[in-house]
C-alpha cells in the first residue's frame, strides 16, 4: 500500500509524527507515566527564571540582534574558553539560534548542495535524517554497536564517498548515553582531516557527564577550523522550552551558516537570551552540582529497570538509559513501546526509530531520567509490578 503523504515533498516522505509525539500522546491517552521524551519535569535554578522575568520587566521584549545579543555572544564565548579551552571570537565566531536543532538545520541548509552526503553515527537524534534530507543531501549511516555502541574505524572511513560533505557528531549521546572515548574522537577528526569533512558537533549535554570527562571534537588538532560546535542552555540549565542555543565556528563556516540561519528564526527570546547571559557564568559548583544530580537519577532508573526484569545498557552521560528488552519477551521495541502505557502505565521511546533501517535498532527502549525522583519511583514501581504480575 503506498504509504506517501499528499503535498508533502519527496524528500521528507516517510518521516512523518515523531516518535517522541507519538509516545506523548499514548502517555497522555492511557494516563501512563511518561519516561520517554527527554524534557525535566522540575523548574530549574530560580536564578535563571528570575534573571528572564527581571529581563521581561526592564523592556527586553523586542527583536534582538539576529547572531544574538552581544552579551550572550561575549558570555558564549568565555564559556567555551573556561571549560573546554576553545577560543572562539563573540563577533565572527559565535551565533545564538533557536535552539541546537536550528543551529543543526541552518549548517545542513547551507553547507550541503543536493546530492551531498552526511555522515550520521547511528542511532540518532532524529532531527538529523530530517535536516540532511531538508537540505537535499543524503544520510550516510555508521552503526555504532552495543553494548558500549562503538564504531569500527574502518566502517566509518568505508562509508566516505567523492560526495560526502559533512559528519555529524553527538557526544554526550542521544538516544544511548555514550560519550566519546578521546580515542574514538581521534579516529572521526582523522577522517575529517584525510577527507576534508565539515564536523557539525551536537554537544547539548556537554554538562551532563557522569562517568569519565567531555571532550570536544574541535579541540582536537586541526578541527576547530572545520568544525561547527553547536550546544544550548536547554539541558545545562533544564530549559527546554526556551530554545536558547548557539553555533561556534571559524569566521567563513559562519558567514555561510549565519546566511541560512537568518532566513529560518531570524532572531528569538529575547528576554530569554538576557537570562542565559548570566547563567553561562554561574560559578562551577553549579555545573557540577547539575551532573551530579543527573548522575544519582540516572541510577535510580538503571537501578529499578534492573530490578523490573529488563537489561539496561551503560549510560555515561545525556538524559537517557537504553534498556534491552529482550528478558521481557519481546524482540520489537516497537512493539514493547506500543503495549507498555496500556498495559505497564508507563512509556518509553523505541530505539529503531533512531536508525536509517529500523531492522538494526529491534529489541532496544530509551528511557528518560530527567524526571524528580517521586516519578521515577512510581515510573519504575509500574513497570516492576506489570513485569512481574
Amino acid at each position: 500500500m503506498d504509504q506517501r503523504l499528499p503535498h508533502l515533498t519527496s524528500r521528507l516522505q516517510g518521516l512523518g509524527v515523531t516518535v517522541f509525539a507519538e509516545m506523548s500522546r499514548l502517555a497522555v491517552e492511557h494516563d501512563a507515566v511518561n519516561l520517554g521524551q527527554g524534557f525535566p519535569d522540575f523548574d530549574p535554578d530560580p536564578r535563571v527564571t528570575e534573571a528572564a522575568i527581571a529581563a521581561i520587566r526592564e523592556g527586553h521584549n523586542q527583536y534582538a540582534p539576529g547572531n544574538g545579543l552581544p552579551p550572550l555572544r561575549q558570555a558564549i564565548s568565555e564559556h567555551q574558553r573556561r571549560f573546554w579551552g576553545l577560543d572562539w571570537d563573540p563577533e565572527s565566531e559565535v551565533t545564538v539560534a533557536a535552539g541546537a536543532t536550528e543551529a543543526l538545520a541552518a549548517a545542513l541548509l547551507a553547507l550541503c548542495d543536493t546530492g551531498d552526503e552526511v555522515l550520521l553515527l547511528e542511532p540518532y537524534y532524529d532531527a538529523y535524517v530530517a535536516g540532511v534530507r531538508m537540505a537535499g543531501a543524503v544520510p550516510t549511516p555508521v552503526t555504532l554497536r552495543p553494548p558500549r555502541f562503538t564504531f569500527d574505524p574502518e566502517e566509518l572511513t568505508a562509508a566516505v564517498s567523492a560526495r560526502t560533505r559533512a559528519i555529524v557528531v553527538n557526544s554526550p549521546h542521544n538516544p544511548t548515553g555514550k560519550v566519546f572515548t578521546d580515542t574514538e574522537l581521534e579516529a572521526i577528526a582523522a577522517c575529517c582531516l584525510e577527507h576534508d569533512l565539515v564536523a557539525l558537533t551536537d554537544e547539548v549535554y556537554e554538562h551532563l557527564v557522569y562517568d569519565g570527562s567531555h571532550t570536544p571534537l574541535a579541540s582536537l588538532p586541526g578541527m576547530q577550523e572545520r568544525t561547527v560546535q553547536i550546544s544550548s542552555a536547554a539541558k545545562t540549565f533544564s530549559v527546554t522550552g526556551w530554545k536558547i542555543g548557539w553555533f561556534c565556528a571559524p569566521p567563513e563556516l559562519t558567514r555561510a551558516v549565519r546566511t541560512a540561519k537568518q532566513f529560518l528564526t531570524f532572531t528569538n527570546g529575547t528576554p530569554f537570551q538576557h537570562a542565559i547571559t548570566q547563567a553561562l557564568t554561574f560559578e562551577d559548583a553549579f555545573f557540577d552540582a547539575q551532573a551530579d544530580a543527573f548522575r544519582a537519577r540516572r541510577d535510580r532508573l538503571a537501578a529499578g529497570l534492573a530490578e523490573a526484569g529488563l537489561d539496561p545498557l551503560p549510560s555515561h552521560g545525556s538524559y537517557f538509559v537504553v534498556a534491552d528488552v529482550a528478558p521481557l519477551g519481546y524482540d520489537d521495541d516497537v512493539a514493547f513501546c506500543l503495549d507498555a502505557p496500556a498495559k505497564l502505565g508507563v512509556a518509553a521511546v523505541p530505539c529503531s526509530g533512531f536508525y536509517l533501517d529500523p531492522r538494526r535498532g529491534r529489541g532496544l527502549v530509551r528511557f528518560a531520567f530527567c524526571k524528580t525522583d517521586a516519578v521515577l519511583d512510581d515510573g519504575v514501581q509500574r513497570l516492576r509490578a506489570g513485569t512481574h504480575a
